[in-house]
């Protein structure tokens, strides 16, 4: 059986700081300390390389129960890493906030308990932790109680129930948002652009929801930052992007001006930043779109940061890089992307999500496409059509596909293209994406792989271009810039000149 490396992979998802943590808490234990031993010869290695370790300790007397020591250490290393974000995590700080209020409170230490309680509650607010403040408002009412039976009446109950109320109401209010951008957020996992009848239901009817329709429907900066966010996704999903990129300015906006909130939120401010960066790239303001790279590049060596929201951080700044290039025709500044992505892509491979990873071997087959390496697009988009996921960005799939056709096609693999279109098309059809714009894309790719005649070629071309043309003024079809300029690659042809020089010709 294949040793585990679960040990070594969290060993080295540790930070510098939470090593030094570690080594720091464990010197103040007493008796054996095997596991740092074990540790260390982990930490050292690149790759895990268990019959090595057993061979360098083969006469310590802990190698005979070898595993049980790796679980020690790996159960010791969370607990460490508890203690280390209990002061930095605000919903650690008040969860035992409220520990020690309660403790205060049994003791009778009313006065203590009052002091901590006004702390408490004044953190809570500013981070709009509202379901502990709302338990520390249950424990006020206790305080109050008894202050009553001292006689003591400076405060009034209805001033606390009405308080109640307001947390209450804060919070059923961000609840009701969670779930309208859940619905949104599933429909666009599973589709991406909304061409799906199903999926653009959806979305219409999240947008004409009164709570993401009407003004200051929204109870606290948090559910703020989801009504604008989600807006933000439904004008993006039907490719609306002034709109869409107003709601995400927005959510920057109150979270740039509440640093707290921005910490608690960090996933949703990445995820805000990387839709301005798509509609700078889309409205081709590349200068915008990188200095919106170097702002977020900044956090990325930040420690107060969790490891996962660090990779996140990277991860954005260098996918959307390459879209930059990629849409630029600058190829070859996009292959040095993917070979920075490539070389970080086993040690982040079980940290990035399957969706982020599909978005990059599509993106690395367009650059080899742009380079001429159909060979190496093949590799990366052959990675895509090897999944055989039902679920998740129909669209990404669905275009892989296309993308496909056009590799084998320019590799001269003429036979294989007609065998490879109908099961485009089988494809196609069954997840009800065989819409005008992919059909004409097939039948061309089809006409032109029967073709053998150079000039005739030219022709289909032509003719191609100027009906994509025409169907690129649809609204609807111009998503499909996204995924790749196709007006470009037709151009490239018609003109006999590389794909790069066609894409600055026609947008730059």
């Amino acid at each position: 059986m294949k040793p585990s490396n679960e040990l070594f992979n969290l060993i080295k998802s540790l930070t510098k700081s939470e090593k030094r943590f570690f080594k720091l808490s464990s010197s103040l234990q007493s008796g054996d300390k095997n596991y740092l031993k074990i540790f260390d010869a982990i930490d050292e290695q690149e790759e895990y390389n268990e019959p090595l370790i057993k061979e360098r300790f083969k006469n310590e007397k802990f190698i005979k129960h070898f595993p049980s020591e790796k679980n020690h250490l790996y159960k010791l290393i969370l607990k460490s890493l508890r203690s280390y974000y209990s002061d930095n995590s605000i919903s650690s700080i008040l969860q035992q906030e409220i520990k020690n209020i309660e403790i205060l409170y049994r003791k009778s230490l009313y006065e203590e308990c009052e002091k901590f309680l006004l702390r408490a509650k004044k953190m809570a607010i500013e981070h709009e932790k509202f379901y502990y403040h709302f338990e520390l408002i249950g424990i006020e009412k206790m305080l109050l109680e008894e202050a009553f039976e001292e006689g003591k009446f400076n405060r009034s109950l209805d001033d606390l129930i009405e308080e109640e109320k307001t947390v209450i109401s804060r919070l059923r209010n961000l609840a009701e948002y969670h779930v309208l951008y859940s619905k949104v957020n599933l429909a666009f996992r599973s589709e991406g652009y909304t061409r799906d009848e199903n999926a653009r239901k959806i979305i219409d009817e999240v947008s004409e929801n009164h709570l993401i329709k009407a003004k200051d429907t929204a109870l606290s900066k948090s559910a703020a930052t989801i009504c604008y966010y989600t807006q933000g996704f439904c004008h993006s999903a039907n490719n609306e992007k002034d709109l869409s990129f107003i709601a995400f300015l927005q959510v920057k906006k109150i979270l740039d001006d509440n640093p707290p909130l921005r910490t608690d939120l960090i996933k949703r401010y990445i995820r805000t930043i990387y839709n301005l960066i798509k509609i700078h790239i889309y409205r081709k303001e590349f200068r915008s779109a990188f200095k919106l790279i170097e702002e977020l590049r900044k956090s990325e060596n930040d420690e107060k940061y969790s490891v996962d929201t660090r990779i996140r951080i990277f991860r954005t700044c260098y996918m959307a890089e390459l879209d930059i290039y990629e849409k630029l025709g600058e190829f070859q500044e996009g292959l040095k992307i993917v070979k920075k992505i490539e070389e970080n892509l086993e040690a982040f491979k079980d940290k990035s999500s399957k969706e982020h990873l599909i978005a990059f071997y599509l993106k690395s087959s367009l650059i080899f496409i742009g380079l001429g390496d159909f060979n190496k697009s093949l590799f990366w988009i052959n990675k895509i059509l090897n999944d055989n996921e039902k679920l998740l960005r129909q669209d990404l799939y669905s275009y892989a596909r296309l993308i496909n056709l056009i590799v084998h096609f320019e590799l001269g693999n003429f036979d294989l293209v007609e065998y490879l279109i109908k099961s485009t098309q089988r494809f196609l059809n069954k997840k009800n994406r065989d819409f005008e714009l992919e059909t004409l894309i097939i039948y061309n790719i089809k006409k032109l792989s029967k073709c053998s005649d150079l000039e005739k070629q030219k022709e289909i071309f032509i003719q191609f271009r100027a009906k994509l043309e025409e169907l690129f003024k649809i609204t609807d079809n111009e998503i499909l810039f996204n995924y790749f300029d196709f007006l470009s690659w037709t151009d490239s042809k018609i003109e006999n000149i590389p794909l790069s020089k066609a894409i600055q010709k026609r947008h730059i």
